[in-house]
């Protein structure tokens, strides 16, 4: 048995194509509610603490969003958080009850992202008019007492742009207008994790000369955001730093969690949530192998993730993947996950 066990079902997919996305961007299905009430009950018998979700990749997406909402309480033991700070901006604008009904849910804030301006915003969300309808949903949900969180996601390619996201927050009046319902106002810029379809732009990932070329009122909000005292605390240290640190690292570690989250996509493939869904983190196929089997397996580090991370010194990969003379930023974890990644995907 499980402490706790959450299973997160890709129902419906994602109208966007980020091209930041962590979890990759792969085609949509179309699910329906008795397949959520199989994934529960395939998972139920292992743990005492289930939490069932309808979605990984963007939440409320279906039309039948609400039922979804009261099938999932119905399916879990208990809801630890309201709704996450999290919405569908696509629902956002096409269905005028949706932010009302986010707040009968307690929602007070919910994250936006950002990419500079109109132009660079559309193209990295992957389609067009999504900055238009981003700027929509932060007076809808302002009108709802709701308070805006403002994410932007950087890189060399779109860093020229952030001025715009400044702009963006003092012409809108973000500060004043979230003061006035109670909330106080929150953004904050980062580069995100090196997976996904973010790991298709590492050659492009800031290096420590563009810090000071984020603007200064996204620099205060950030440090702000994460309680750092300076950008170089929030985007860690050179690759060619944490190469020197960890190439003669002979530590291995399991994967194991005894509260585990798991992504079961529109095949009904399933993955950790270690990272993006990929061959080498697959734990097996619901329909086929059944929950005992992926459970046991994950247990027993049975997915090639597993086995390398468990079974292959962290120097050993950093020095078959990593790049000693690279400027480019990491955290330390994100890091240690690019390069299993990295050292998995050869």
């Amino acid at each position: 048995m499980f402490d706790r066990i959450t299973v997160c079902l890709d129902m419906a997919g994602c109208p966007n194509r980020c091209r930041h996305c962590w979890l990759g961007c792969t085609p949509n299905g179309r699910l329906h509610a008795d397949d959520l009430r199989r994934v529960a009950a395939a998972f139920r018998p292992h743990t005492h603490n289930l939490d069932v979700a309808s979605w990984y990749r963007e939440p409320d997406y279906l039309p039948e969003y609400r039922m979804l909402w009261a099938l999932e309480n119905e399916l879990s033991d208990r809801r630890t958080v309201s709704h996450w700070e999290l919405l569908s901006v696509w629902r956002a604008v096409r269905d005028a009850s949706y932010i009302p009904w986010l707040k009968t849910l307690g929602v007070r804030r919910c994250q936006l992202t950002l990419f500079g301006g109109e132009q660079m915003t559309d193209y990295y969300t992957g389609r067009p008019g999504a900055c238009g309808e981003i700027l929509a949903t932060i007076d809808r949900l302002l009108a709802c007492d709701i308070a805006p969180r403002i994410q932007v996601f950087v890189n060399k390619d779109n860093l020229k742009d952030l001025e715009a996201v400044a702009d963006l927050i003092q012409s809108h009046r973000l500060e004043e207008r979230c003061a006035a319902i109670g909330t106080p106002f929150a953004a904050f810029v980062h580069q995100g994790s090196c997976d996904g379809e973010n790991a298709r732009l590492a050659a492009i990932r800031t290096t420590s000369e563009d810090l000071a070329r984020i603007p200064p009122l996204l620099t205060d909000y950030t440090l702000r955001h994460f309680g750092a005292a300076s950008l170089e605390a929030v985007f860690g240290q050179t690759e060619q730093a944490l190469f020197a640190e960890l190439e003669a690292d002979g530590s291995t570690a399991s994967l194991v969690s005894e509260q585990p989250v798991f992504f079961v996509d529109k095949d009904f493939m399933v993955y950790p949530n270690r990272s993006a869904p990929a061959p080498h983190g697959c734990l097996g196929d619901l329909r086929e192998d059944g929950a005992d089997k992926i459970l046991t397996r994950y247990r027993n580090s049975g997915s090639p993730a597993q086995q390398a991370r468990i079974g292959i010194p962290l120097g050993d990969m950093v020095r078959a993947c990593g790049d000693p003379s690279s400027q480019r930023l990491f955290t330390r974890s994100d890091y240690i996950d690019y390069i299993l990644n990295a050292y998995c995907g050869r």
